[in-house]
C-alpha cells in the first residue's frame, strides 16, 4: 500500500553526481511502464507470473542473467542478483517494490485502468503510483547503470513480489525460505516515500520511511441461546456487540513516540504556526499530554500518527428475521504503532469492549519496530532528491499503512522507503482509488532518481 506524504524538514545539500543524458532511458523506461500497466496482476488473475516472465527477458537482454522466478499460490516473485566486481566490500543492498495492484473496474474508471493513457501532464493507469512505477524504475535503472559499465561494489539484489496488496506471502517467504537469496545489509523500499508538491506547484518536500505500523485483524464476537423474535430478551447479541463497538469508538489508544515520529513532528510543527503546529508542539514537550495528541490525530493528514488506531470494518449477525440473533461478530482492523505486539492489543481490546464481548486476534500478524535512521541510506537519498530539487526538506516518516518492508524489518533486514517520485497533494492521492494517475516529470524524476540512488548505495 503506497502513501505518498508530503515533509517538511531541511537535511543535506548535495554534490551533483554525474551521469549521462538519459533522454533514451526515459523512452526505455516509458516503454517498460506501458506493458507493465496493461498486465493486469489483480489478485485471482494469475498475470503476475507473466509479468515476472517479461521482466526477466528485459533483464537477461540487457546483460542481467541471475534472476529467478518463484512461484506460489498463483502468484509469482522475481529475485534477481548483480554480483559485486571482485570481492565484495559490503553485504548485498536489496531493492524492493511489487508488481501486483488493487482491483479496478473499466466501468468504474474515466479511462482503460489497464491501458497507459498520457494527458494532461499525467499518466493514468492502475498500478502508476502503486507500485508499477516501481517496478519500472528499479528495472530501468539496473538496466541503465549496466549499459552505462557500472561496477558494483556489493551484491544489488532485487525482490518483486506478487502480492502485496493482499496475502504478503511473497515478501513473507522471501523473508523465511529464501532468505539466502535475498539476504541484505538493508532494503530499499520503491512503495514508500516519496514527495508532494502544492497546487501552485511548490515543492512540499520528501518522506523517508522508516517504519510501518502493524496491520492486524481482531473479531468481536456474543454468543447467546437466541429465541422467538415476539419475545425480546434484554441480552440481545447485536445490541451487546454494539455497546462494545461504541465503546472502541470513544477509546483513544495511549499517544506514542519514537525516534522517527518525534523527528517528523519536530520538523513538522516549524511549519505549522496555528493550531495543529501549537497542539505539536505542546505534545513534543509532553508525551503524556493527551489532548495535545488528540488534536493533532484529529489533523485529516495526521490520523494514525501518534498511536494504535482501531476500526470496526466488517458486521456479521443473527439467522433469521424473525428470530432473536444466535451470534453476531464485527471484525476490527487495527494498524499498531511499530515495536508494540498484536497480543498487547488483543488484551486491551478485550478491557474495552467489556466482558459480553470475546475478542480474538486473527492469525499471527508480522509485528517489527522501526529501522534506524543509517546515515548511509539517509545521505545517499538526500543527496539524490536535491539533485533534481535543491535544499528539498527530507524527514523521516512512520507509514500508517503496511508494505511489504514489514516483512523484512520483522527477521532483521531494516528497510526504508526511498521512492523519488512526487505528486500533486492532495488531489493525486488516488492510489487505490478511481482514476489513479502520476505526473508524467514525476514518473522521468523517478527514473532518474533511482539511478543515481543505486549507484550512490552500491559504487
Amino acid at each position: 500500500m503506497r502513501h505518498l506524504l508530503f515533509a517538511t524538514a531541511a537535511l543535506l545539500s548535495a554534490p551533483a553526481l554525474a551521469a549521462p543524458a538519459a533522454t533514451d532511458w526515459h523512452a526505455e523506461g516509458r516503454a517498460i511502464y506501458e506493458h507493465a500497466i496493461t498486465v493486469p496482476t489483480v489478485a485471482g488473475r494469475g498475470q503476475t507470473p507473466a509479468l515476472a516472465a517479461w521482466l526477466k527477458e528485459r533483464f537477461a537482454a540487457g546483460g542481467l542473467t541471475d534472476v529467478v522466478i518463484k512461484p506460489y499460490d498463483g502468484e509469482a516473485a522475481l529475485i534477481l542478483r548483480w554480483k559485486a566486481e571482485g570481492k565484495p566490500v559490503k553485504k548485498p543492498v536489496l531493492l524492493l517494490a511489487h508488481m501486483d495492484v488493487v482491483e479496478a473496474k473499466a466501468e468504474d474508471w474515466s479511462r482503460d485502468p489497464f491501458r497507459l493513457v498520457e494527458e494532461g501532464g499525467y499518466f493514468y493507469g492502475r498500478g502508476t503510483i502503486d507500485d508499477k512505477q516501481g517496478v519500472t524504475a528499479i528495472t530501468t535503472a539496473l538496466l541503465r547503470l549496466k549499459a552505462e559499465g557500472f561496477r558494483p561494489k556489493r551484491d544489488i539484489i532485487v525482490l518483486f513480489t506478487g502480492d502485496e496488496e493482499t496475502d504478503g506471502k511473497g515478501a513473507d517467504l522471501a523473508a523465511t525460505e529464501w532468505r539466502d537469496l535475498i539476504d541484505a545489509e538493508y532494503a530499499l523500499n520503491a512503495d514508500a516515500g516519496g514527495g508532494a508538491k502544492d497546487e501552485d506547484g511548490k515543492m512540499l518536500g520528501f518522506v523517508l520511511q522508516t517504519s510501518e505500523k502493524t496491520y492486524a485483524d481482531y473479531t468481536f464476537t456474543v454468543h447467546n441461546s437466541g429465541g422467538h423474535s415476539s419475545r425480546p430478551r434484554p441480552d440481545n447479541a447485536i445490541y451487546e456487540l454494539a455497546d462494545g463497538l461504541k465503546a472502541l469508538a470513544a477509546y483513544r489508544f495511549t499517544p506514542m513516540l519514537d525516534d522517527t515520529t518525534r523527528a517528523y513532528f519536530q520538523e513538522r510543527q516549524k511549519a505549522e504556526k496555528g493550531a495543529l503546529g501549537d497542539a505539536m508542539r505542546r505534545w513534543l514537550a509532553n508525551p503524556e499530554d493527551g489532548d495535545a495528541a488528540d488534536a493533532v490525530e484529529a489533523d485529516p493528514m495526521e490520523v494514525g500518527g501518534t498511536r494504535t488506531r482501531c476500526v470496526a470494518t466488517r458486521l456479521e449477525g443473527g439467522h433469521a428475521n424473525n428470530a432473536l440473533p444466535q451470534s453476531a461478530v464485527a471484525n476490527v482492523n487495527c494498524r499498531i504503532f511499530p515495536g508494540v505486539t498484536p497480543q498487547a492489543i488483543e488484551q486491551e481490546l478485550q478491557a474495552v469492549a467489556g466482558p459480553k464481548v470475546t475478542v480474538k486476534l486473527v492469525g499471527a500478524p508480522k509485528y517489527a519496530g522501526a529501522s534506524p535512521l543509517t546515515p548511509e541510506v539517509l545521505n545517499a537519498y538526500t543527496r539524490t532528491v536535491h539533485k533534481r530539487f535543491p535544499g528539498a526538506t527530507i524527514i523521516p516518516k512512520m507509514e500508517a499503512g503496511a508494505t511489504d518492508g514489514l516483512y523484512l524489518r520483522a527477521v532483521g533486514i531494516p528497510t526504508y522507503g526511498v521512492d523519488g517520485a512526487w505528486i500533486v497533494a492532495p488531489q493525486d492521492e488516488r492510489a487505490h482509488g478511481k482514476d489513479e494517475r502520476m505526473p508524467v516529470k514525476a514518473f522521468y524524476d523517478e527514473l532518474d532518481h533511482w539511478r543515481d540512488l543505486i549507484a550512490a548505495v552500491a559504487g
